[in-house]
C-alpha cells in the first residue's frame, strides 16, 4: 500500500468532520529536523502530497523555516528521540507516522538491540494515541562516517524483522527501505551522514511510494 494510499484511505475515515486532515507526524534525529547546511525530506514530501491533491497536515511540537511542524531532535539517538516523544505524544496524535531514527550512536557502543527496543516502545506508544495509526518505519539512510557508522547494515536487517513482526491488517507498520538506492557519496552533503538536495528527494520518494 503506497503511501498515497494510506492517506487516501485516512482522508475517506475522517471526511465526515468538517475540515478534518490527515495528521502526519515525522519523528527522527537531525536527518528528519533539518539544518541550516543540508536538506530534509519533509519539503519535497509536501510537495508530492499537495500535487496528489490530499488534504494532509504536518504535526509536532516543532516547526521549521518552511512552517511545516515535526519531532525531528538533531543530535539526539532513538533513545533521546523517544525522551521527547514522550513529552508531546498526547499533545500530536497522528494519523501517519513517520521514523526514521538510528544515528548519533557509535559501532563500539554495540546500540542495535537498544535501538530496536525504543523503535517499539515509540510504536507502542503511536498506537496508544491512535489505534488507527500507520507507522511507515525506515531503514536509515548509509553513511561513509566510519566506522561509526558500520552497525547501519544489520541494524536495518533488525528494523526490517522488527517492522514484520509488529506489521497487522489492522494496525499497520511498514518498512520503508531508505537505504536502498540511497548513496552517501551523491546524496550527502561533505559530512557523509546529512542529505544534500538530492538525497532529501530520493527520500521523499521513498515515504511517498512506501508499501
Amino acid at each position: 500500500m503506497k503511501l498515497f494510499h494510506v492517506l487516501a484511505l485516512c482522508v475517506s475515515l475522517v471526511l465526515p468532520f468538517a475540515n478534518a486532515q490527515t495528521r502526519i507526524l515525522c519523528l527522527g534525529d537531525s536527518i528528519t529536523e533539518g539544518g541550516s547546511t543540508f536538506k530534509v525530506y519533509r519539503p519535497f514530501l509536501a510537495a508530492k502530497l499537495k500535487a496528489a491533491d490530499l488534504p494532509v497536515t504536518f504535526v509536532g511540537p516543532k516547526k521549521d523555516k518552511d512552517g511545516l511542524s515535526h519531532g525531528g531532535y538533531g543530535g539526539k539517538s532513538i533513545e533521546g528521540v523517544f525522551a521527547e516523544y514522550q513529552k508531546f505524544h498526547e499533545q500530536f496524535p497522528a494519523d501517519v507516522v513517520l521514523i526514521h531514527s538510528g544515528h548519533n550512536h557509535t559501532f563500539e557502543e554495540k546500540p542495535i538491540p537498544g535501538i530496536i527496543q525504543t523503535a517499539e516502545s515509540m510504536i507502542v506508544l503511536a498506537q496508544k494515541d491512535n489505534p488507527n495509526v500507520t507507522v511507515l518505519l525506515a531503514k536509515v539512510i548509509t553513511s561513509g562516517k566510519l566506522p561509526k557508522y558500520e552497525y547501519i547494515p544489520e541494524l536495518n536487517k533488525e528494523i526490517e524483522a522488527l517492522a514484520k513482526r509488529l506489521d497487522k491488517p489492522e494496525q499497520r507498520v511498514i518498512v520503508v527501505d531508505q537505504a536502498a538506492g540511497f548513496d552517501w557519496k551523491t546524496d550527502t552533503i561533505q559530512d557523509m551522514v546529512h542529505p544534500n538536495a538530492s538525497g532529501g528527494e530520493k527520500m521523499a520518494t521513498k515515504w511517498f511510494e512506501a508499501h
